[in-house]
């Protein structure tokens, strides 16, 4: 009699750790900030080709390039992406102030970026997003 009731209580236990399986190795959904992994590297880039393009303006853009390459690494540490070895980028246009207004769109567009990811993040989150918004935010005001 103890081994029928046993017996049944697991039996009625199995159905309830169907859906647990150990087995099952489907991966995470991808991180909701990989992207901004992807922009915060072209936008270092796009600032690296500049200076290049134009040394004049290289001292002035050095900030701004090492802060999206920190965001970069910064992202890609807390979302696990791992980044892309070669980022590709735009050309630079021949004059400075037409490469200054280029700039500036690419960071405006990043910065409403960074807000909307903020807004969105939980609160873990939602620190690293903000300085990130805050500094493009800065950016633009350095670019004028």
């Amino acid at each position: 009699m103890l081994r029928v009731g046993a017996l049944l209580t697991l039996g009625g236990a199995v159905p309830s750790l169907t859906g647990c399986d150990p087995f099952n190795q489907e991966p995470p959904p991808p991180d909701p900030l990989a992207p901004m992994v992807d922009e915060a590297l072209a936008l270092a880039a796009a600032y690296r080709d500049a200076a290049t393009t134009h040394p004049t303006l290289a001292g002035r853009l050095a900030p701004i390039i090492e802060a999206h390459s920190a965001h970069a690494a910064e992202l890609a540490r807390i979302t696990k992406a791992a980044p892309p070895s070669a980022t590709p980028t735009a050309s630079t246009p021949a004059d400075p102030d037409a490469t200054l207004t280029g700039l500036r769109e690419r960071e405006q567009a990043a910065s409403e970026s960074a807000t909307r990811a903020c807004l969105a993040a939980p609160a873990g989150r939602a620190a690293l997003l903000a300085s990130i918004a805050a500094a493009r935010a800065s950016h633009l005001e350095a670019l004028q």
